[in-house]
């Protein structure tokens, strides 16, 4: 009975030192899988972002990027987006580069001469197409731009289910041109074929378009200088121009007497225009005054 009792209290030592040792196993592979984990994370803190080289199995993903900061200067920022954006296999599809002006004020610095000082602000919206697989790349090429990043968006859009239904509908238009082309020559055949071909067109070119946007990464980037800058022209003053010429006796008193001359002649050519008028007026006036000549006066009775 002893016997039995030593082993059994073995037993239970050895059992409870296996179970300290898996336990302890169990530890160190766990502090492992989150040391690994910790690596991975820290990989992937120091890339543009996990989602620009996201690739999942059975899955299509389209994806897109907005970057919007601000820049030392716009200008060479452009050049260097552009030339980051070709050596990477990209195109530029739209670039608007443009100074916003504040505001603009003359000063005269001589009777001949002024300074037009302008105070804008320089800005551009670009969009751009990069290979997919280089997204990545072309974002950490644009970051070495920014003074400030006010915002960044990466999206990437599921379009599995939506190649697979074009797939589908691609199936259904073949059969149904089967279809078509069994029935009897007629003018509504001519039409059903018609519209099949011009749904199978659509069809084809809403996947061409996902194809597309599958190989190639849209980014749209906002860029702006964040001060102003001031810009000084030499003009000519045109306000000492305006005073010399702005008033002439000479020609005033010629351009007056022209002008009165013509006034006359536009008169004398309005009365020509309304002479029936006028030859009425006057028999009017001829007949009355007739008239009151040949009334006789009334002798004044005496009282």
């Amino acid at each position: 009975m002893k016997t039995t009792s030593i082993k059994l209290s073995l037993s239970a030592v050895i059992l409870l030192g296996i179970y300290s040792c898996k336990k302890g196993e169990v530890s160190s592979t766990d502090l492992e899988a989150y040391a690994t984990t910790d690596s991975a994370a820290a990989v992937v803190s120091d890339s543009i972002s996990s989602v620009t080289d996201m690739k999942v199995k059975d899955k299509q993903f389209i994806k897109t990027a907005d970057v919007s900061m601000e820049v030392k200067d716009v200008y060479n920022a452009t050049i260097a987006i552009e030339k980051s954006v070709q050596e990477l296999g990209g195109f530029v599809t739209n670039s608007n580069l443009q100074s916003n002006v504040v505001s603009e004020n003359t000063y005269n610095t001589s009777n001949e001469e002024a300074m037009l000082v302008k105070k804008y602000q320089t800005e551009n919206r670009m969009q751009v197409r990069i290979p997919t697989e280089k997204l990545g790349e072309l974002l950490t090429a644009i970051n070495t731009n920014k003074l400030f990043l006010n915002s960044r968006s990466i999206n990437a859009e599921d379009v599995t289910a939506n190649i697979k239904y074009s797939e589908l509908e691609g199936k259904r238009n073949e059969k149904t041109s089967e279809n078509i082309s069994k029935l009897k020559t007629n003018k509504d055949k001519v039409t059903l074929d018609n519209e099949n071909m011009s749904e199978g067109n659509l069809q084809k070119l809403q996947s061409m378009n996902i194809t597309d946007n599958l190989k190639y990464s849209t980014i749209d980037i906002y860029i702006k200088e964040p001060q102003l800058r001031i810009a000084e022209i030499a003009v000519t003053n045109t306000t000492s121009i305006d005073h010399k010429y702005k008033y002439n006796f000479i020609y005033d008193a010629k351009d007056g007497f022209v002008y009165g001359f013509y006034l006359i002649q536009r008169i004398i050519v309005a009365l020509i225009n309304v002479w029936p008028l006028l030859l009425i007026a006057a028999a009017i006036i001829y007949f009355l005054r007739k008239r009151k000549i040949s009334k006789p006066e009334q002798p004044k009775i005496q009282e």
